[in-house]
């Protein structure tokens, strides 16, 4: 006896078939494709940003090429300077372009799918709505930190290397992130600065520093006479090959600074790279001062308070 076929199961079978197969004809391949032009968008992006970024960098690098035969061994190198910093934060500001880019073009991808998917993006966008401000009511000094952290990079506040006095502690910047700047100060302390907490900074290592002296002279010694001797040791000095890499131009006489007493303070200033202003100055001090002694030049004697046991005899200051 042959069994009979219910018509409406097998009706029912080919209903769900027919339906797994359209599902399966149209929401993968619709994925497949999504995620494939979400891909490719986010390939695109990235090379666009990533050649805008070279564009940029050649570009600083030229001018900092142009700006070293232009200035060889003048007064002003802070453009060249600024040049290769300009290449620096061209890298860093691309590289955080092309991670925000991503992350934004990944998740319209994927809110697409879950659309696609028949999830109800609704709840799911208001939860997240809700949980962001959340977390930006309770990481305000976390999201102060990473706004202050692009800024500096953006405006080339300061880079690794440079010598930054940034209110509590001055010191070398070993390391930028967006959240926290490290820095080593002259002790050889490490310390760790947060982004956000970062109100000014004095950057001692951008362009160029200044070496400013004042050296006293007995107060009726020619001033003409003094001025044609700084200008000789500052020539000489200038000449020398082995200060090419610290100083930028020829030293100079500004003229009198104060008068005390018997001494008349002459000042002298001279315009060195960044962290080279202190042996500038001890060099130009010493040649001065064997320039004075070889044409007679007569520094005063400056009183100073004798700190030393009283001598016999001598009851001391009543």
């Amino acid at each position: 006896m042959t069994a009979s076929v219910n018509p409406l199961a097998s009706l029912a079978s080919k209903s769900a078939w027919t339906t797994m197969t359209h599902w399966l004809d149209g929401t993968p391949v619709f994925i497949f494709f999504v995620m494939l032009g979400t891909y490719v968008l986010n390939m695109v992006v990235s090379r666009t940003i990533k050649r805008a970024v070279q564009r940029a960098a050649r570009a600083a690098r030229h001018t900092r090429h142009g700006s070293e035969k232009r200035n060889a061994r003048t007064a002003e190198l802070t453009e060249m300077l600024m040049g290769e910093r300009g290449e620096q934060r061209a890298e860093a500001i691309g590289q955080l372009l092309r991670s925000t880019s991503s992350v934004i073009i990944w998740s319209v991808g994927l809110l697409i799918v879950l659309s696609r998917l028949g999830i109800d993006l609704g709840p799911l966008l208001a939860s997240a709505g809700v949980l962001g401000v959340a977390l930006g009511f309770g990481a305000q000094a976390l999201v102060k930190d990473y706004l202050a952290g692009i800024f500096i990079i953006i405006e080339d506040q300061y880079g690794v290397g440079d010598i930054v006095d940034v209110g509590p502690v001055v010191g070398t910047v070993e390391e930028i992130t967006l959240r926290i700047t490290r820095l080593r100060d002259l002790t050889g302390v490490v310390w760790y600065v947060r982004n956000g907490e970062i109100v000014r900074v004095a950057n001692r290592s951008q362009g160029w520093t200044l070496a400013v002296m004042d050296i006293p002279v007995a107060y009726d010694e020619n001033l003409e006479r003094v001025r044609r001797i700084v200008d000789e040791v500052a020539m000489g000095m200038d000449d020398d090959p082995g200060f090419d890499d610290m100083l930028l131009g020829r030293p100079e006489f500004a003229g009198v600074e104060s008068v005390s007493g018997d001494a008349v303070f002459i000042r002298v200033i001279a315009k060195a790279a960044p962290e080279q202003q202190v042996p500038v100055t001890r060099e130009l001090r010493e040649r001065i001062k064997n320039a004075f002694d070889k044409e007679g030049i007569r520094v005063p004697v400056l009183a100073r308070p004798f700190s030393g046991p009283t001598p016999p005899g001598n009851p001391g200051p009543r």
